[in-house]
């Protein structure tokens, strides 16, 4: 078992780091042939935690574009996890429950790059 860590008050990071471990963990012994989309999956679900915490810490354009950024890795993670999945590489209930945290983590992403 893991030591928590202090939190970051911002949920849709929270729950990048949630969808990134889940990733991680399901890519990590895919078959041979898979290793390239197992490697950009682990980019990009790093991408989402690292830029949404980067750009809490920004201000203004800065802070938008790392939002942005967070927002099509989570996009194209998303489309790894379903090629994984697809080629029978990776568990699917688990794969399921990836793609469904980041695609919570983009409308939330949204929301912070377009607030009302």
């Amino acid at each position: 078992m893991h030591d928590s860590l202090p939190n970051n008050n911002l949920i849709a990071y929270t729950r990048a780091i949630e969808a990134a471990g889940i990733t991680l963990a399901l890519v990590r012994r895919v078959p041979a042939p898979f290793k390239s989309l197992a490697d950009q999956a682990i980019r990009a679900s790093s991408s989402v935690a690292a830029n949404l915490s980067e750009g809490q810490g920004r201000f203004g354009r800065d802070r938008y574009n790392h939002w942005r950024i967070a927002y099509g890795s989570a996009m194209e993670v998303d489309t790894f996890l379903r090629l994984l999945n697809s080629a029978g590489a990776i568990d699917s209930s688990r794969a399921k429950k990836a793609v469904d945290l980041f695609d919570q983590v983009r409308a939330m992403t949204w929301r912070l790059i377009h607030p009302s």
